[in-house]
């Protein structure tokens, strides 16, 4: 990959890492700005999630209906829950982004190419992460509007209730159906470009962890006073990279929390309609639900989990930089940022459990557990 002129973002909306998620949510008035946008899409999302958990209550409905209904409310609830956070902590998610904007402007002018061309790299892989999480929502979004069509009673693509409303009469199934035609795609607009600015600001981390392992690597061929201002600029951006976790920690870890339990139930829910469905069309259809909402869940683990792993390698690179051949002082700074390393940089759910795909496995073993339970329970 050829390596592009020093590009400086003089506002956060022009870093490339997260600048198409950032047009979505300034679009729908989540961050950025105020206006009736924001009303205008969390409003009928609130409503729409309270009718829906209402409607399963009393819902009559068969078995497999009613847990697909369950897990469209809960992932409804997920999105509204995302926005609402944003929306709520705009002006603390917008400083911190400036924070992101001008450490990705001070790796954009470093003096090692290798810096700047990981920099390139991992922007590439960030946008292509988030079209692919895009066109991923968008087949879901299509997947919830068509599931109707091959269903073999008359269904909506999502529960809905409205008091002494039958919603499978004309016209109001037609009006129904229209709302929700409506309503699908800004749910997709509100839910992955979180996803995609949460890998984005990961996949920033693990490389602030790397350029930490780089800079102590090459400690060795410097001498005693070059090695000491080297430690102490590793020492300060250590500091920067702990706040940096510590921040998204604050911001959104008890939004990780709610989709941890949420993925969980998703997952356990769809599994079983698998099951239970008498079509193949709507088989397929629900392995595209399966589909999104893992990725979704995967992607977070795998690069909350890579951040964990290189944050421990910083304390190993400071040992491999022949620590010992140091005079006495940078000896001690450079065990002071070994101590420190020695608490890894870890994205929390619930400010108690690490990210990392230990957990997730751990969730996918105890979903199967539930999963095999409820079938043996409907047999």
């Amino acid at each position: 990959m050829a390596l592009q002129a020093c590009f400086i973002a003089a506002t956060i909306e022009d870093v490339p890492l997260y600048n198409n998620s950032l047009r979505i949510m300034k679009f729908w008035s989540l961050l950025l700005r105020h206006n009736w946008r924001r009303y205008a899409n969390l409003i009928p999302y609130i409503l729409i999630t309270m009718s829906q958990f209402v409607d399963i209550y009393f819902s009559k409905e068969p078995m497999d209906a009613m847990i697909r209904n369950a897990y469209l409310a809960v992932l409804f609830f997920n999105t509204t829950f995302r926005a609402v956070v944003l929306c709520a902590n705009r002006f603390e998610f917008e400083e911190f982004l400036e924070r992101v904007r001008l450490l990705y402007n001070d790796l954009m002018k470093f003096e090692d190419i290798w810096v700047r061309k990981k920099l390139q790299e991992i922007t590439l892989a960030a946008n292509s992460i988030s079209k692919v999480n895009l066109v991923m929502g968008t087949c879901s979004v299509i997947s919830f509007l068509m599931y109707p069509l091959f269903a073999t009673t008359k269904v909506l693509p999502f529960g809905i209730y409205v008091p002494g409303v039958n919603k499978y009469e004309s016209p109001f199934y037609e009006i129904f159906f229209l709302v929700q035609i409506i309503l699908a795609p800004i749910g997709c607009c509100m839910f992955i470009p979180f996803t995609n600015l949460m890998v984005a600001l990961l996949l920033f981390a693990i490389l602030m962890c790397q350029v930490l392992q780089r800079k102590l690597r090459h400690l060795k061929d410097l001498n005693s006073q070059e090695a000491r201002e080297t430690i102490v600029w590793c020492i300060k951006y250590q500091c920067q990279l702990m706040r940096y976790v510590n921040t998204i920690n604050d911001l959104t870890s008890y939004t990780f929390l709610v989709e941890f339990l949420a993925f969980g139930a998703m997952l356990c829910a769809m599994m079983f309609t698998l099951v239970t469905v008498e079509t193949i069309s709507q088989m397929l259809l629900i392995c595209i639900y399966i589909l999104m909402i893992f990725a979704q869940s995967s992607i977070l683990y795998y690069y909350a989990n890579e951040l964990y792993d290189e944050s421990m390698n910083v304390a190993n690179a400071a040992f491999e930089s022949d620590w010992f051949n140091f005079d006495i002082s940078n000896q001690k700074m450079l065990k002071l940022l070994i101590l420190k390393a020695q608490q890894p940089s870890a994205i929390l759910v619930g400010h108690i459990y690490p990210m990392n795909l230990k957990l997730l496995q751990s969730l996918l073993n105890t979903t199967y557990t539930y999963f095999n339970l409820l079938r043996n329970v409907y047999k």
